[in-house]
């Protein structure tokens, strides 16, 4: 009998209600199902031996439907009004739990997804199915001495999957039959295999051995270690299952951030689109709304709801919607949690959705400029800005600078991707323990003489910058002081604001501009000018500062700015 593939049922479901799925999931399934109808060889690096394979993975139906049987004959609810009744997958989860499972190499039969991302908002039941995922890799999974761990960044999280999973257990005859659970743990004493909960603050937590990991609401997580430790840990095991779920969140430019980013670049690789990767080990599953202005329409909710309807009442989410209508400042938590959509903090001027520009161009040349720079000497970031109108937009460079010797200690009290920064381009390492201010008026020389990016003025803060102002003037640059007070800088402000929100101002996807302009808040004076600070003490607002110096400039020359390039 040929059985049909819950990927090519939903397949069909995304292409008959094309309103009700997002951009990231259709790419994704209509993949999937393209890799079913035609198997792929692709490259692989075989972590035992370190080299580089060729593998031919082909979709064994079997195999990805025998974690969706496990889990509705064993498994049965533990809470509201389905509490003791089997559990009855959805399409969207047998869909994606046959894409984790049904994907295997053709020669070894090891499954080719090592790694599952699952962003979802709240009620659309993922603690379900990483409890019912556990219990099936612990005891069916064919893997001796199995360790499985639910992981967050507090115990109290890391529980939450595991003790659904004990609920399952105690509500399952066969189960109860075949398990040992304790305060500690779930054991499978006939495999010497256990699931059990573990968190970041955990003092140990080297020596592991995970087969599956199950990484719970990674929006708040701040720090990389407990993944990469996890990760790490399982190389010794042949098919591990890394297993991350989450809402979206308010901390950006930290794990979250760097897990959807990838994705992203996966999702992106599908099509081909620049900026795109090839990693074929990750299997992203995002749902979110593709516009964000879409939160009122009802056909748009399903996006990011795939439960909408059955798992999440609709009478629920129109109840949130009408008082997010009625009281804007639940708004944000309604697009967070119930939507999918990324937040800054409540205390940042610019909603994540406002400042947020995921547009690029080819690098810039040939074409005038307005300069601006905000300087530091040791915590903080140095950075230089060049902006340029082109076509009724305007184009933004910038280059961050940070001494050598605080690297190490601003990652790890930070815990933001410096490094990865620097390897990507965006900000350049100066030796010693400050920045080194030749270092930025050296840029600028490069951006005149290798793109003849040419800066008309350039905006700066008068602080600890009066020599190296003098030596930018010995080179040429017209020097223009901007004074840090509302006076001066609200107007430019509240018009680059509204600029970020029409999606004039393209940074070319800078995550770093991205991360400053989440953290930046403001200081009203009597007359409601506003000045930019920081949202807490630890933030760094400096690229956004020296945009924000440039656009001074921008506003106050705009006439004279126009003329010069024939606008």
């Amino acid at each position: 009998m040929n059985l049909t593939s819950n990927i090519e049922l939903y397949c069909q479901y995304i292409l008959a209600n094309p309103q009700k799925v997002n951009d990231k999931i259709k790419t994704v399934y209509l993949k999937l199902f393209d890799d079913i109808k035609n198997p792929k060889t692709i490259p692989y690096l075989n972590k035992m031996t370190g080299e580089m394979e060729e593998v031919t993975y082909i979709f064994d139906i079997k195999r990805a439907q025998r974690p969706i049987e496990f889990i509705e004959k064993f498994c049965k609810h533990s809470k509201g009004r389905w509490a003791g009744k089997p559990i009855k997958l959805e399409l969207f989860q047998k869909a994606m739990i046959e894409a984790a499972f049904g994907f295997i190499d053709n020669e070894k039969g090891l499954r080719k997804y090592r790694k599952v991302v699952f962003f979802v908002p709240k009620k659309n039941g993922k603690s379900t199915i990483a409890s019912g995922l556990g219990l099936y890799l612990l005891t069916s999974d064919g893997e001796g001495g199995a360790e499985i761990y639910s992981i967050a960044k507090v115990k109290d999280q890391a529980k939450i999957v595991w003790q659904e999973a004990v609920r399952m257990v105690k509500k399952s005859p066969a189960l109860r039959a075949r398990l040992r659970t304790t305060i500690n743990g779930i054991f499978f004493d006939k495999n010497d295999a256990v699931f059990s909960p573990l968190a970041s603050e955990t003092n140990s937590l080297d020596g592991k051995n995970p087969y599956a990991t199950f990484a719970d609401e990674i929006w708040a997580w701040v720090d990389m270690g407990l993944l990469d430790i996890m990760e790490d840990g399982s190389s010794a095991r042949e098919q591990p299952l890394f297993f991350e779920t989450s809402t979206m969140g308010d901390v950006r430019e930290k794990v979250f951030d760097n897990e959807y980013t990838y994705c992203e670049r996966i999702i992106k690789g599908y099509k081909k689109e620049p900026g795109g990767i090839v990693d074929e080990t990750v299997l992203p599953i995002i749902y979110e709304l593709d516009n964000p202005n879409n939160w009122q329409e009802e056909e748009s909710w399903y996006q990011a709801n795939p439960g909408l309807g059955i798992l999440k009442s609709v009478t629920y989410m129109k109840n949130k919607v009408l008082k997010a209508i009625n009281n804007p400042s639940s708004l944000p938590n309604l697009l967070c949690k119930d939507f999918n959509v990324r937040q800054t903090s409540t205390r940042s001027w610019l909603k994540y959705e406002e400042l947020n520009n995921e547009s690029e161009y080819e690098n810039l040349h040939d074409c005038y400029c307005i300069g601006g720079c905000d300087l530091s000497s040791t915590t903080d970031l140095t950075c230089a800005t060049l902006m340029c109108s082109v076509g009724g937009k305007i184009k933004v460079k910038q280059m961050y600078f940070m001494p050598e010797k605080n690297l190490e200690q601003r990652i790890s009290e930070d815990h933001i991707p410096y490094d990865i920064w620097h390897n990507l381009g965006l900000l350049k390492i100066c030796e010693g323990s400050k920045v080194d201010y030749h270092d930025v008026t050296n840029w600028f020389i490069e951006q005149v003489e290798k793109y003849e990016l040419r800066p008309l003025w350039i905006g700066y803060d008068s602080w600890n910058a009066q020599y190296w102002c003098d030596e930018m003037k010995e080179y040429g640059f017209d020097m223009v002081e901007v004074r840090q007070g509302a006076k001066t800088m609200s107007t430019p402000m509240k018009q680059l604001k509204a600029d970020l929100i029409d999606k004039k101002i393209n940074y070319n996807n800078n995550p770093i501009l991205k991360w400053c302009l989440s953290n930046l808040s403001i200081k009203s004076d009597e007359n409601e000018n506003i000045r930019p600070v920081k949202n807490n003490e630890r933030a760094r607002i400096d690229g956004a500062v020296s945009l924000i110096d440039a656009y001074v400039i921008y506003y106050n020359k705009m006439q004279e700015y126009l003329e010069y390039i024939g606008g």
